[in-house]
C-alpha cells in the first residue's frame, strides 16, 4: 500500500472515531482542570540579611585579641539554624503548633519545615530567608521568626564562645600550674639529692669540680710554703745565734761586715723573684737595717767592740725572728697538708658518687626539658587568656559582626504558587493526546475497508468504488458539529485560565441545582 493510500485509510478511519477521542479528552481535562484549580494557593514569604564579620572593631583587634567572628561563623550559624531545637522554637513562635496533634505529626512537621525553610547565599555576605505556605500571614509569621532566631543567636554565640574559651582556658592553666608545681617540687628533691655533683643554680661549677680546684690551690700553696721554709731554713743557717757570734764573724775581715753583705745578696735575690711588699722583702729589709744600725758598718779594727756577753753572749734578734717564721711556716705547711688530706678524701668520695651515678646528669637535662615544656605551654595559655580578656571586652563595649535586615519579611498578598497555568495547558495537551492515542489504538483494532486498497488487499479482483451515500451538507454539518465540541473544549480551557478558582468554588452549587 503506497503512502497517499494508507493517509487516506488513517483519516477515514480517524474520523469516524473522533467522538471517542473528544469524549476522552473532555473526561480528562475537565477533572483534571477541577483538581488543578483546587490545590491551595502557596504564599512564599522572605527576607533578606547582611552580615558583615568584617567589622571596624575586628579589624583594629586583629593579631592582638582572639577572633572567632569570621566568615565561618556565618557559615555554622546557617548550618545551625534549621537544627531541631530551632525548628521547635519556630513552631512554639508561631501558629504552626496547632497543627500538632501528637508525636508523629511534630515529627511530620519538623520535617517538612527543614525542607520548605531555605536559607539561600546570594553573595558571600547577603543572603535569603524563605518560606512557602498556603495560609500567607503563616508564610510571613516563620520567616520572621526565622530572623529573630537569626539575629538572638549571631549575637549570642560570639559571647557563648568566649565564655566557653575562658572556662577551657582556666582549666588548663589550673592544671598546668599543678604540674608545674609537681616539676619544681621533683627538680627540688633531684637536686637536694645529687646537689654535690651537679652544676649550683647559678650555672657555677659542681661541688665535684670546686673539690678538685680547691685540692689544686692547696696543693700549689703547699709547694711554695715548702720553698719558702726552704729559703728560711736556709737564712737560719747563715745568721748567727748570738750577738757575740755575730761579732766574731763581722769582726775578722777588714773593708766591710760579711753578714751584712751576704743580707744584701739575699735581699737583691728576693727582689728578682718577689715584689718589694712581698713579708719576705720587707723581713729581709728588717734584717739589713738592724745589721748595719748594729755593727756600725765599718767593720774595722778600730771600731769600738761591745762589752762581752754574759755566758755566751746575748740572743740575736735576727735569728730568733727567722727561726719563728720557720715554725710558724712549719706550721703551716702542716696545716695544707692536712687540708690536702681532707679535700683529697672528700675528692675522692665525691668522685666515687659520681662514678655511681652515671644517668644523673642525662636525668636532670630530661627534667628541665619537661620544666621548659611545661612551663612555656603555661606562660602561652596566659597570653592566650589575656588576648580572650581583651576580646571579650571588646564583644561587652561593641558588636563585633554587623548583622542588618535588609528587606523584612511581609505578608504575601499573590500566590506563588502553584503555577495553574502550566498545569492547566499541561492538562489540557494530556487530554488532546489521549484522545489522539486512542484514535491511533482504534485504527490499529479496526479491521473495517476504507478505501479500494484494503479491498485489494484481499486478493480478490476490485472493479470500483461507489460513493458516500450521505450528501454533502451532512457530512459538513457533523464537520462542524465536532470543531465545535473541540471548540468548546477549548473555550472551557480559557475559562479555567480567567476565573477557574471562581468557578471550581461554585462548582458543588452549580451540580446540586442541576441536579435539583
Amino acid at each position: 500500500m503506497n503512502l497517499p493510500a494508507l493517509a487516506r485509510r488513517y483519516a477515514a478511519a480517524g474520523w469516524r472515531h473522533r467522538w471517542k477521542a473528544l469524549l476522552l479528552a473532555w473526561l480528562i481535562c475537565l477533572p483534571g482542570w477541577v483538581l488543578v484549580y483546587s490545590l491551595p494557593s502557596q504564599y512564599q514569604s522572605n527576607a533578606r540579611i547582611y552580615a558583615d564579620p568584617e567589622a571596624l572593631l575586628g579589624t583594629l583587634l586583629r593579631g592582638l585579641a582572639a577572633d572567632s567572628t569570621q566568615a565561618s561563623q556565618i557559615d555554622m550559624l546557617q548550618r545551625t539554624l534549621l537544627s531541631r531545637p530551632n525548628l521547635e522554637r519556630v513552631i512554639a513562635r508561631t501558629d504552626l503548633d496547632l497543627r500538632v496533634h501528637d508525636v508523629a505529626s511534630r515529627d511530620a512537621l519538623i520535617e517538612g519545615l527543614s525542607r520548605s525553610i531555605r536559607i539561600t547565599p546570594q553573595t558571600r555576605q547577603l543572603f535569603r530567608i524563605e518560606y512557602t505556605d498556603h495560609d500567607p500571614r503563616l508564610a510571613h509569621s516563620v520567616v520572621q521568626t526565622v530572623v529573630t532566631l537569626f539575629l538572638e543567636a549571631a549575637a549570642s554565640s560570639d559571647r557563648q564562645q568566649v565564655q566557653s574559651a575562658r572556662v577551657f582556658l582556666n582549666q588548663q592553666i589550673a592544671s598546668h600550674e599543678t604540674q608545674l608545681r609537681e616539676a619544681e617540687m621533683r627538680r627540688a628533691d633531684f637536686m637536694g639529692r645529687y646537689f654535690e655533683i651537679l652544676p649550683s643554680a647559678g650555672g657555677g661549677a659542681s661541688k665535684l669540680e670546686q673539690s678538685r680546684q680547691k685540692l689544686t690551690e692547696l696543693r700549689g700553696n703547699l709547694q711554695d710554703a715548702n720553698l719558702r721554709r726552704d729559703v728560711l731554713r736556709q737564712q737560719l743557717d747563715a745568721t748567727p745565734a748570738t750577738l757575740a757570734e755575730l761579732q766574731a764573724a763581722g769582726g775578722g775581715g777588714g773593708g766591710g761586715n760579711p753578714r751584712l753583705a751576704q743580707a744584701e745578696q739575699q735581699l737583691r735575690e728576693l727582689r728578682l723573684r718577689l715584689t718589694d711588699q712581698h713579708p719576705d722583702v720587707v723581713m729581709q729589709r728588717a734584717i739589713i737595717a738592724e745589721l748595719r744600725a748594729s755593727g756600725g758598718g765599718g767593720g774595722g779594727g778600730t771600731a769600738a767592740r761591745p762589752q762581752a756577753a754574759p755566758r755566751g753572749g746575748l740572743p740575736n734578734p735576727l735569728y730568733e725572728q727567722i727561726r719563728l717564721r720557720l715554725v710558724d711556716q712549719d706550721g703551716l705547711i702542716a696545716s695544707l697538708e692536712r687540708q690536702i688530706r681532707d679535700e683529697t678524701a672528700e675528692n675522692e668520695r665525691l668522685d666515687r658518687l659520681a662514678r655511681t651515678a652515671p644517668q644523673v646528669a642525662a636525668e636532670l637535662q630530661n627534667m628541665d626539658r619537661d620544666y621548659d615544656i611545661i612551663l612555656k605551654n603555661y606562660e602561652t595559655l596566659l597570653q592566650r587568656r589575656e588576648a580572650l580578656e581583651i576580646a571579650g571586652a571588646a564583644r561587652n563595649e561593641s558588636d563585633r559582626m554587623r548583622i542588618e535586615v535588609i528587606e523584612p519579611p511581609i505578608v504575601p498578598t499573590v500566590a506563588s504558587g502553584p503555577n495553574r497555568l502550566i498545569f492547566a495547558a499541561g492538562v489540557l495537551v494530556a487530554g488532546l493526546g489521549a484522545g489522539a492515542a486512542l484514535v491511533l489504538l482504534l485504527i490499529q483494532l479496526d479491521r473495517g475497508f476504507y478505501t479500494i486498497h484494503d479491498l485489494r488487499g484481499l486478493g480478490l479482483p476490485v472493479l470500483g468504488g461507489v460513493s458516500s451515500a450521505v450528501p454533502p451538507r451532512g457530512q459538513a454539518a457533523g464537520a462542524i458539529t465536532f470543531a465545535g465540541g473541540l471548540a468548546m473544549l477549548l473555550l472551557v480551557f480559557g475559562a479555567m485560565l480567567t476565573r477557574g478558582e471562581t468557578l471550581v468554588a461554585k462548582m458543588p452549587g452549580l451540580v446540586a441545582r442541576f441536579i435539583t
